[in-house]
């Protein structure tokens, strides 16, 4: 059983920053790959970033490449996106999810544990 944890949401001002952590926790679990999604209210789930184990390969969508950063700490077992020059556009709410692969994957339907997601809220 793997749980994913997510935190570090809240309600924000339009180009506040933010960052949010992602805990993994459970049975024994290495070389996977961790991605952050985010859904709008009324509005399919997205993806938004994704890196892989040894941390040395990531993706972004187009909407937040240069603004969002992804990174994470194994020795935590935590995954974190940093979140600059917020835009209304970017509330939602964000989840963490992960994958036993060494392939950086897009699509929600190819990672196998999610978390609860946390709030984020960019006021204008």
């Amino acid at each position: 059983q793997v749980q994913l944890v997510e935190s570090g949401g809240g309600l924000v001002q339009a180009g506040d920053s933010l960052t949010l952590s992602c805990t993994v926790s459970g049975r024994a679990l290495n070389n996977y790959i961790t991605g952050w999604f985010r859904q709008a209210p009324g509005k399919e789930r997205e993806f938004v970033a994704a890196i892989n184990w040894e941390a040395d390969a990531m993706i972004y969508s187009d909407f937040v490449r240069g603004r969002f950063t992804i990174s994470r700490d194994n020795a935590e077992n935590t995954v974190f996106l940093q979140m600059n020059s917020l835009k209304p556009e970017d509330t939602a709410l964000y989840f963490c999810a992960a994958d036993r692969t060494i392939y950086l994957r897009r699509e929600s339907r190819e990672y196998d544990w999610w978390g609860q997601g946390t709030q984020v809220t960019v006021s204008s």
